[in-house]
């Protein structure tokens, strides 16, 4: 018998903000919960050749949204899932809109920005392109702010611009940072573990279909969690013959927006140090690019909901013509400041997107407790998320896996009922 394979409280597929959180709670508590993650666990290091392994290998963390445009979409599989790439920014949730879905988690919230580092950078950690962009749009009248960050600026290192490659410093907040205190109190982490589908009896989940080491298990417990992000769950829900999931996502499209200043030397700082935001448009923020001594501005909008999630796990979306016309908006906000800035010729990339949700949507799917139609089956990701609204996920991820927590612990497991049943 592997030695993953016993008795278990909750499986939890994904180890990314929504699983890692969720798993952390439980085993605080005394569940026995095993976490399952398709990608590695291997030490970052914050290199090219392991990032690219991580969130750059076509058809798995890198996936073509529009043929006609070439859209590209990243996502990581890792322990700690895209977290580990993100640039680290905290965006408060969507409250409003949650809460007219029947969610309110600002207490949950609150908890997080005193269990986490959530500020802006210190002075020192500033870097000179970000001062650049940040000075010539206030000159211009934008409302350009510094924005709050998960990093442990005590072990921030100036000049560094390893956050989107992954910190080997331990300085930048990652769902790693959960999942570790999961593990120290009890919680068991299988990596390589691509689960295929949930298994159903009836009416209930009761367990998940997995794929470790070319070796299919079928592995049980009385709660399954579904943290797999905006692409994986609606894939694995799919795959259990719950076809109506995974359609009308967002996707967050940006574009990079960049210029040579014959000033600016070879950029070494943190991306997306400041930035402006325009409900329900889009935000704008530096973006510094590794060793690039270009100025740079990335430009992400709110897109409309469409398109949808394939069984095989791709992701097919175009942009709309109100979606393009944002990009274009932004595009030309964007030249003004770095014109300003003193940048003369100026370029834009292709089309990214990033956040991918709203695949497995509350009010849908899902009911307030982030529960499936299915007992015994939940999910906790961007994919529940019912909105889009065009900023970074993390926080609000965050949130809702404490509730979720919170929500299960109010039931009894095996594990509860064997510490009351134990003798004194």
């Amino acid at each position: 018998m592997e030695a993953f394979q016993k008795a278990y409280d909750t499986i939890i597929v994904g180890s990314g903000p929504g699983g890692a959180t969720v798993a952390k709670e439980l085993s605080k508590k005394g569940q026995k919960v095993l976490i399952l993650e398709w990608g590695n666990n291997a030490p970052i290091k914050g290199t090219a050749p392991q990032a690219f392994g991580m969130v750059g290998i076509p058809g798995k963390n890198l996936l073509t949204t529009d043929l006609g445009r070439l859209n590209m979409l990243m996502r990581g599989t890792t322990t700690g899932g895209s977290s580990v790439f993100y640039c680290a920014t905290a965006f408060d949730p969507p409250f409003e809109m949650l809460e007219s879905h029947g969610i309110n988690i600002r207490a949950e919230i609150d908890e997080l920005k005193n269990e986490i580092p959530i500020d802006p950078l210190k002075n020192d950690l500033i870097g000179p392109m970000a001062e650049r962009i940040a000075s010539s749009a206030l000159e211009l009248g934008y409302d350009w702010q510094q924005l709050n960050k998960f990093i442990y600026q005590d072990k921030c290192k100036p000049n560094c611009w390893m956050c989107s490659l992954g910190c080997p410093h331990g300085a930048k907040w990652t769902a790693r940072n959960f999942v570790e205190e999961a593990i120290e109190h009890g919680a068991t982490l299988v990596n390589g573990a691509k689960v295929q589908s949930v298994i159903i009896d009836g009416n209930k989940a009761v367990g998940v279909k997995v794929k470790i080491k070319r070796r299919t298990y079928k592995l049980e417990a009385p709660t399954t969690i579904l943290g797999a992000g905006g692409i994986g769950s609606a894939e694995i829900l799919r795959n259990s013959g719950m076809k109506d999931v995974g359609y009308d996502l967002f996707v967050d499209p940006l574009i990079i927006v960049q210029g040579k200043a014959s000033d600016v030397k070879k950029g070494k700082e943190p991306q997306m140090q400041y930035g402006w935001h325009v409900a329900n448009e889009y935000v704008m923020t530096d973006f510094a690019m590794p060793k690039n001594p270009k100025l740079s501005i990335m430009v992400k909008i709110k897109d409309e909901l469409g398109g949808r999630i394939t069984d095989k796990g791709g992701c097919k979306k175009r942009l709309s013509e109100n979606d393009n016309k944002k990009l274009e908006k932004g595009y030309d906000h964007a030249k003004k400041i770095l014109k300003n800035a003193g940048v003369k010729k100026i370029n834009k990339s292709i089309v990214f997107a990033a956040h991918p949700g709203g695949s497995v949507k509350v009010g849908d799917f899902l009911d307030s407790d982030l529960k499936a139609k299915l007992d015994n089956l939940y999910v906790c990701d961007c994919s529940v998320v019912p909105e889009a609204w065009g900023l970074p996920p993390t926080l609000t991820i965050l949130g809702l896996g404490i509730r979720l927590a919170r929500h299960l612990l109010k039931v009894e497991t095996p594990s509860q009922e064997k510490l009351q049943s134990a003798p004194n």
